[in-house]
């Protein structure tokens, strides 16, 4: 969708969360109208169900605002009385829409005075928990993600499971594309195993609504260029995969922000010529100069003469922890990366 689009949608959003809460607003003490205005109605909303104004900014931050609006339909609810878990459940279950009932069909009074914090135990495990989830949220979106080194490319400067937290803002965190996606995972769900994202992953399907419920592309301004040399993590524009760790059984075509996660040294920036001569990187006519903890890794075809090579020999005495194997009935070995040093 273009932004006109969203824009369309958003207005539309608001003129039924005026349909739904007008009645509501002035049963607080607000007028009718104050409902219908974009971003104001919700600064309103906030004094009503007495929650801070920077509520207003999650509610239209994307992930983070899946999270909130439920608890905004539940905040509404309470403030009228309705604080029973049968309300709890179908403020969330029926995605806002119960604040149509109290409007409409029921007489309900706003609790000026209405207690905010938990009453039990368990309420405030459930606060607690959905601070935590809204701020590791927000971090992980658009600070600092934690990602784990899925090949063996950068070996000898990163290895293969490494654990690694990479800052976004540094050059300019994007936002989301995918518009309803499970906060913090990637494209899978852990243990359920199954899509963290709306949206048709088959080609024949891509117009349909789920995908047609992308934001467009927007990057928020960093402070750092990329430079060559630069490590760099970004998603494989290529990527057909269910994800990394699993064959697929098809091709997947996810949204962007979905697809497989790579660790890259970036050789070459825009503008420049790139070749390989040799096996060397050229830069604009000029060999690559790799920092000092790089080194260049080379495929070989090795043919023993009289014995063979043992894995743990080769790692422990040479650091050589690509795979190798026997290729043909000559006894020849193809080593897929070793270095220099090696």
């Amino acid at each position: 969708m273009t932004w006109t689009q969203w824009l369309i949608l958003v207005l539309i959003i608001q003129i039924i969360h005026g349909l739904a809460t007008w009645k509501l607003y002035i049963k607080a003490g607000r007028k009718a109208w104050e409902a219908f205005i974009p971003v104001y109605n919700a600064v309103v909303l906030m004094q009503i169900i007495r929650r801070p104004r920077w509520w207003v900014f999650l509610l239209f931050l994307p992930i983070i605002n899946l999270i909130m609006l439920p608890v905004v339909w539940v905040e509404i609810a309470r403030s009228f009385g309705k604080k029973t878990y049968l309300d709890t459940f179908l403020a969330v279950v029926l995605l806002g829409f119960y604040s149509f009932y109290l409007n409409y069909f029921i007489e309900v009074e706003y609790e000026h005075e209405r207690e905010l914090n938990p009453k039990s135990s368990s309420g405030e495990w459930v606060s607690s928990i959905l601070f935590a989830v809204v701020a590791a949220t927000i971090v992980h979106t658009y600070f600092i993600q934690p990602y784990v080194i899925p090949t063996s490319s950068l070996e000898k400067s990163l290895l293969v499971g490494d654990f690694l937290f990479v800052s976004k803002f540094h050059y300019g965190a994007r936002a989301p594309k995918t518009a309803i996606a499970a906060p913090m995972v990637h494209d899978t769900i852990p243990l359920l195993k199954v899509k963290s994202y709306v949206a048709e992953d088959r080609r024949e399907k891509s117009n349909t609504w789920k995908n047609k419920l992308q934001f467009p592309y927007f990057r928020l301004p960093g402070f750092q260029k990329i430079k060559r040399n630069d490590i760099v993590v970004f998603n494989q524009p290529a990527d057909t995969m269910y994800h990394m760790y699993k064959p697929a059984d098809r091709y997947y075509y996810k949204p962007i922000d979905k697809k497989t996660n790579l660790v890259k040294r970036c050789v070459g920036l825009p503008g420049d010529s790139l070749e390989v001569r040799d096996g060397y990187v050229y830069i604009n006519g000029d060999q690559n100069v790799l920092p000092d903890r790089a080194q260049l890794q080379f495929s070989y075809l090795v043919q023993p003469k009289s014995r063979q090579f043992n894995g743990r020999v080769m790692e422990e005495r040479y650091d050589i922890t690509d795979p190798f194997g026997i290729i043909n009935s000559q006894n020849t070995y193809k080593f897929m990366a070793i270095s220099d040093d090696a």
